[in-house]
């Protein structure tokens, strides 16, 4: 090969690798949502990088996906329409039975909303998560994909976060993972500190998921946010978009945004 060819060569490498590097290997995620998703929620996309995280989990089209307490449906408008074709969604969602006021609620209203639109709800499927005693998310070994966003703190309040693990590990098949998003703590703070504030270490999530038999695979900076100094007088709910303090110094807590946030992926050995 001469000199000319040898330099084309590289030049159609070099042009190739960087079509590739600047190609959004995650357009596929949204596409099918563009025209259905809630705007409020559309407006935390830079905040919660959904295109992102997703990739990160290794999404596929063909998979079948359980996301764990998708509260009023955020990820479920991005999810189940892009499964819809090819894969299966499932929301483990609150007890519909729960004694808890606000459980009843925010599932009645989920329920509501694959309802009111089964053209591209009509294939979700929908079960009960209250652990410790409510785990049966899937039939076992039944899914690719396990996801939680954000719901860590809250099942240390009962003391059920490793029930919660146990149960994905039981739900994923062999070779799945389990892809995990939640405000982080600093490794120092305490399972109190953790409960109050709303902030939990990545060495503790990591823990669980090890003891339920995972193996931690990698980690991704996606959603951290450096802004985020972990001290605020209402915990992890004093910035958007809960701000639990009103008026009151909103403007800062605005301008740090959401959470800093561990998005950290396991595996279940094959």
């Amino acid at each position: 090969m001469n000199l000319h060819s040898k330099l084309f060569l590289l030049a159609a490498i070099l042009a190739l690798s960087t079509a590739c590097s600047n190609s959004d290997p995650n357009e596929s995620y949204t596409k099918y949502s563009e025209d259905s998703r809630t705007p409020k929620f559309t407006e935390r996309d830079s905040s919660r990088h959904p295109n992102e995280t997703l990739a990160f989990f290794e999404i596929k089209n063909d998979q079948t996906v359980i996301e764990i307490w998708p509260g009023g449906g955020w990820y479920t408008e991005i999810l189940a329409p892009y499964l819809r074709p090819s894969g299966t969604y499932y929301a483990a969602h609150f007890d519909a039975q729960s004694n808890i006021k606000f459980f009843r609620g925010m599932r009645a209203k989920f329920n509501q909303k694959i309802a009111s639109n089964l053209n591209i709800y009509d294939k979700t499927i929908i079960t009960d998560f209250a652990p410790p005693h409510k785990v049966n998310i899937a039939p076992k070994e039944t899914a690719d994909r396990v996801l939680t966003f954000r719901n860590v703190h809250n099942w240390m309040r009962n003391s059920s976060e490793q029930a919660a693990f146990n149960s994905f590990y039981n739900a994923l098949k062999p070779g799945g993972y389990l892809g995990v998003v939640e405000h982080r703590a600093p490794d120092s703070y305490t399972q109190k500190e953790m409960i109050e504030t709303g902030y939990v270490s990545e060495s503790y999530v990591k823990q669980l998921a090890e003891n339920a038999g995972f193996i931690f695979s990698e980690s991704s900076e996606v959603n951290s946010n450096p802004k985020d100094t972990k001290n605020h007088p209402k915990g992890v709910w004093t910035l958007p978009p809960s701000l639990r303090l009103g008026d009151k110094d909103q403007e800062k807590y605005l301008s740090i945004g959401e959470s800093d946030r561990m998005t950290l992926k396991f595996k279940k050995p094959i």
